[in-house]
């Protein structure tokens, strides 16, 4: 920590990446990744500069393709950016080229004796706050999701920007940009995925056409208009909204996002709910959904038999390796993303069903069930 920064809280975070990295990557991936997602006063850059942020410190152990450690990151802010910053933290999928996972261990207070009241996550401490704001921090610090799934990715081979939760949802949001997308993840919208210019990439032609309803969300303005009237002529559009006369999407502060999707929503996700639930998912719901409780959040993976009986409950970052010493497992349920590693593993042992918290691109999946909790209806 710079000579001028007191230390008020330790933000410890646990990782795991599905590949050999280096300390200089992930620390490159924490500055980068987080870099411009908060607005220029919450970069990791500028808080350093000013004393706000210390040395981040990176400790890593190695196992077969795989890197695992925590992170220390020392600050003297207040307790609302420690959160926001271990929140956006949390949301870094990629180091390198690998999938990796970033986990909130604690928020330590170093000045008090009472650090239980402390230690919680962004969703719990600013659960309630107010989304009626237009500075960009502000609004970051006051609107914090329930969701860890609310992330910022891209799509397809042009790399469109795109919230994570298109590949689970039955219904996606069609926005012009990438600063719209952002808008969208800060509202609680993690299906919006950007079409980037009037004319409409492949890929997304193609993502309509697996999804059951499309909404279109465009600007306010003249462009709007084209945009609507070209997306009409080459996809699906469901239900169309537009952001209020003269305003841009990217403008919309978040309350006045989930006030126009507010009916949409509400319609859309009680419709998809019986097609979720159906006779096939049954079994499978019935099992998760006693499971998920206890395993949310731990970091752990649960190995079942084909009786129900538990064979053994592990670390997710000694999964693989425990399922090469095992046989008998029916079901694997995962606090965690299903990696395409960990799949060919669960392949050469005949596991029939894994379900946990999202997937990552994965190739070769057939002859196995494989979802989601958000899509057994149970997140």
């Amino acid at each position: 920590m710079p000579q001028s920064g007191i230390v008020k809280y330790n933000v410890r975070l646990s990782f795991e990446v599905d590949g050999l990295v280096e300390r200089a990557d992930l620390i490159g991936a924490i500055f980068g990744q987080t870099e411009g997602l908060l607005g220029p006063e919450m970069n990791l850059n500028e808080l350093q500069r000013i004393s706000k942020v210390g040395r981040i410190e990176v400790n890593t152990s190695t196992t077969t393709n795989t890197t695992l450690g925590n992170a220390l990151i020392p600050m003297s802010t207040d307790i609302d950016t420690c959160a926001l910053l271990a929140a956006a933290i949390e949301s870094i999928d990629k180091v390198g080229p690998f999938d990796c996972h970033f986990k909130l261990i604690s928020i330590d207070d170093v000045r008090a004796s009472k650090k239980d009241d402390i230690v919680r996550r962004a969703k719990e401490i600013k659960q309630k706050w107010s989304t009626k704001t237009i500075s960009e921090g502000d609004t970051m610090l006051k609107v914090i999701h329930e969701s860890n799934s609310n992330k910022l990715t891209t799509y397809g081979k042009e790399k469109l920007p795109c919230g994570s939760g298109i590949y689970d949802s039955t219904w996606i949001i069609l926005v012009e940009g990438r600063a719209d997308v952002i808008n969208l993840l800060r509202a609680g919208y993690d299906n919006a995925i950007a079409i980037e210019g009037a004319k409409i990439d492949e890929s997304i032609k193609e993502l309509c056409d697996s999804k059951e309803k499309i909404v279109a969300f465009l600007d306010g303005d003249r462009a709007g208009g084209f945009i609507l009237k070209e997306l009409k002529s080459i996809v699906r559009i469901d239900i169309v909204h537009r952001a209020y006369d003269g305003v841009e999407v990217e403008e919309l502060t978040p309350q006045q996002i989930v006030d126009i999707l507010k009916q949409t929503t509400s319609e859309l996700n009680q419709a998809v709910k019986p097609n979720i639930n159906i006779d096939d998912d049954k079994p499978i719901i019935d099992l998760v959904s006693k499971i998920y409780p206890k395993l949310n959040e731990t970091l752990e993976a649960i190995a079942i038999d084909d009786k129900h009986k538990e064979i053994f409950k592990v670390p997710i970052s000694e999964l693989v390796n425990k399922l090469s010493t095992h046989s008998g497992i029916k079901y694997l349920i995962l606090d965690g993303i299903i990696t395409q590693r960990l799949l060919d593993s669960a392949k050469q042992i005949g596991i029939s069903y894994i379900i946990g918290h999202r997937m990552a691109k994965l190739t070769n999946r057939n002859g196995i069930y494989l979802k989601t909790f958000s899509q057994l209806n149970l997140i």
